[in-house]
């Protein structure tokens, strides 16, 4: 039974890790993040969305270990803290145009 709850919770902690690309513009924030460090500013800038937005996504994403900052005087810069989500973001974007028209059409997500 002990192997059976662990291989839940590690699937369950696999569909969370999933989940933080789940929000459009967590997901925009991430791509962005995977280009160049930017600020909070740059990426209201470059993704129009309001301050406290970006700011809310990035604090999800820094709890959950997507993103760092490192503060050089007055300027937070923010960038991703694996280059393999950057890896994960390309192989997604592979097979969602292989199939986007099934995934755009799902009533089931």
């Amino acid at each position: 039974m002990q192997v059976k709850q662990q291989q839940l919770m590690k699937a369950e902690i696999i569909a969370k890790f999933f989940s933080g690309f789940s929000n459009p513009v967590r997901y925009r924030v991430i791509e962005a993040l995977c280009e160049k460090e930017m600020t909070v500013n740059e990426l209201v800038s470059q993704l129009e969305c309001s301050q406290s937005q970006i700011s809310n996504h990035l604090n999800c994403l820094r709890w959950c270990g997507f993103v760092s900052n490192r503060q050089e005087g007055r300027h937070v810069y923010y960038q991703v803290t694996n280059h393999r989500i950057h890896e994960i973001l390309i192989l997604a974007k592979s097979v969602v145009s292989e199939n986007s028209a099934q995934i755009s059409s799902c009533t089931r997500m």
